[in-house]
């Protein structure tokens, strides 16, 4: 067997492949086998016919229908010998079968680019140190309280601390209502942050069927336009929160906690969890940012292609029956993506190198650690996990992945910067 491999590019290599006749028989000889275990001939029982005259009658469509099997045999077994790994879906661009002579055939696929790593170790980082305060605490616990608040119907809102819902009729600018821009049943809690201070200043002292105008801007990302609208309530409601106390803690924490004292104080931690693991996050973040744009390398569509789909199985498993949500357009969707899916594939690349070069491995220990930390938060044992983590390749790679970023943190140039910013909701 002959095999010559031709660079087309830094992701793209060319396999060209030539086997003699001799080489062929012991392919063809295992079609013939196959084939005449299915074939009937007048005169003979089905699969008993004489292996001569089936060679003599069907051999050459035998051999050419033979030919894709053999050349996909072949070609694995080539890159096996040579460590080459395809990626992607290799094709066939070329074949040439002469009979009783040779097959030549021509097997296009790509390969991860061969990349000299620069500088990654250094790198400087900025890590956001947030102190937590007695206030971020109380609003955590008030969110709590409003989570499991009872509602009451009244006259009117008092206050704040009221569910309005209402008919929402658009107007023009001479007030004149809009044909088609009626919503029944639209709800509107005064003391949600998020609500335009016109509404909440207009609703209060509202009162059922008492309808009242307000004049706000409806904001689109970054355009806005001014909103008329007549806000009629039909139902007013009063959030009543309950006390924060030890029923109150008892209930969040299903008895696990019964102390208002000591739910603060857990509150406090995982606050402060929060903030160090988004700062880890964002060191990270930067780092890796910071390595992929300095090495400039392509990167095989097949790749790219991988992730692409991964993002849209991720739209694909939020939807609850596991379909693409009506009118999504994937290849638009693919399309605004692309940038992203192409940077995911080089920090891949990029990370596995330097994996190679620092000899960061995963080991049985990591493994086990692994299933230690998971056994406590799912309440399994690590004895059922283990089995399974030892022979997932995910659970390799995501152990990989946090022995790399740990590397490189350790190894960056990490200054502390306090911030005063709100958490996300």
């Amino acid at each position: 067997m002959q095999v010559t491999i031709n660079t087309l590019s830094e992701v793209q290599q060319e396999a060209d492949i030539r086997l003699t006749n001799e080489e062929l028989q012991p392919h063809f000889e295992e079609a013939y086998t196959k084939y005449r275990a299915k074939v009937e001939l007048k005169g003979f029982r089905k699969g008993k016919a004489p292996m001569d005259m089936i060679k003599r009658i069907y051999g050459e469509a035998i051999e050419h229908e033979a030919l894709d099997t053999i050349a996909n045999d072949v070609f694995h077994r080539a890159m096996d010998e040579r460590t080459i790994r395809p990626l992607g879906t290799p094709s066939m661009v070329d074949m040439d079968f002469k009979r009783g002579s040779h097959v030549q055939f021509k097997v296009k696929y790509e390969v991860k680019p061969a990349v000299e790593l620069k500088n990654y170790k250094g790198i400087a980082a900025e890590r956001p140190i947030h102190p937590i305060t007695d206030t971020e605490v109380e609003d955590e616990i008030q969110q709590l309280r409003k989570i499991h608040s009872t509602t009451a119907p009244v006259d009117t809102a008092a206050d704040d601390e009221h569910i309005i819902t209402a008919e929402v009729q658009e107007l023009d600018e001479t007030g004149m209502p809009l044909i088609g821009r009626k919503s029944p049943g639209m709800r509107f809690y005064l003391a949600d942050a998020t609500l335009a201070p016109e509404i909440r200043e207009a609703l209060r002292n509202a009162r059922v069927s008492e309808p009242v105008t307000v004049k706000t801007l409806s904001k689109h990302g970054d355009h806005e336009h001014p909103l008329h609208l007549s806000i009629t309530p039909k139902k007013v409601e009063k959030v009543n929160l309950p006390p924060f106390d030890e029923e109150l803690v008892k209930k969040v924490t299903r008895d696990a906690v019964s102390s208002p004292e000591e739910f603060r104080a857990s509150m406090q931690k995982d606050l402060e969890r929060y903030w160090i693991e988004r700062a880890d996050g964002k060191v990270t973040d930067d780092i890796a940012n910071e390595i992929v744009r300095t090495h400039d390398f392509p990167v095989p569509d097949a790749m790219v292609e991988v992730f692409l789909d991964s993002f849209v199985e991720e739209i694909r498993e939020r939807s609850r029956d596991r379909q693409l949500p009506a009118g999504f357009d994937e290849k638009k969707f693919r399309e605004e993506r692309r940038v992203y899916a192409v940077w995911q594939a080089k920090w891949m690349i990029l990370k596995e190198q330097i994996a190679a070069t620092e000899q960061i491995t995963v080991t049985d220990e990591d493994i086990e650690q692994l299933a230690q930390q998971e056994a406590a938060r799912t309440g399994l044992t690590a004895d059922t996990l283990l089995p399974h983590y030892k022979k997932s390749d995910a659970v390799k790679e995501r152990i990989l992945s946090g022995k790399i970023t740990a590397f490189l943190r350790e190894h960056a140039r990490i200054t502390d910067k306090e911030v005063q910013e709100p958490r996300e909701a």
